[in-house]
């Protein structure tokens, strides 16, 4: 397939037109993120959580009282965007938030049992994932580095 491009004299092919939707990274990591959190979702509904909620408790299940700002550097989200997921997170009984005494501004968020005890459950959700994406654990982790290496240079152009 041919395109025509400005002048009636440039053509451009299907594979080079910049402008096809197929060839924008900008969709095709949209598109995937879209499928990879639907893919989680029945699984994280039995457990009570949403995508988001999951995220939280990764990080707190890596380490366990750490601060809201700690887990929105780590997740790359706001304040404002992440209180009320541990608000839901603590209604739900999996977490307590309190204010540290060496610094009131700080809340410092802490798993109960019930969301340590969540985690053996999650294990089974990531290998549930692992066997649709048909990867292996290194296509897997390759992966993840290129696109941690994405996330950091558009990080520092912008």
């Amino acid at each position: 397939m041919v395109y025509m491009v400005d002048a009636p004299e440039q053509q451009v092919s299907s594979t080079t037109d910049p402008l096809l939707l197929d060839n924008q990274l900008c969709y095709a990591l949209y598109a995937a993120a879209h499928r990879i959190t639907r893919s989680y979702r029945p699984m994280l509904e039995r457990m009570g959580l949403t995508y988001p909620q999951y995220l939280v408790l990764l990080v707190l299940w890596e380490t366990d009282g750490v601060t809201v700002s700690d887990i929105g550097r780590r997740l790359r989200l706001d304040s404002g965007t992440l209180t009320p997921v541990l608000k839901r997170l603590e209604t739900a009984g999996f977490l307590i938030r309190n204010r540290r005494r060496s610094d009131e501004r700080e809340v410092e968020i802490q798993l109960t049992e019930h969301g340590r005890d969540l985690r053996a459950e999650a294990r089974l959700v990531r290998e549930s994932v692992m066997c649709q994406l048909n990867m292996s654990e290194p296509e897997v982790q390759a992966m993840r580095a290129d696109l941690n290496a994405l996330i950091e240079n558009l990080s520092a152009a912008g």
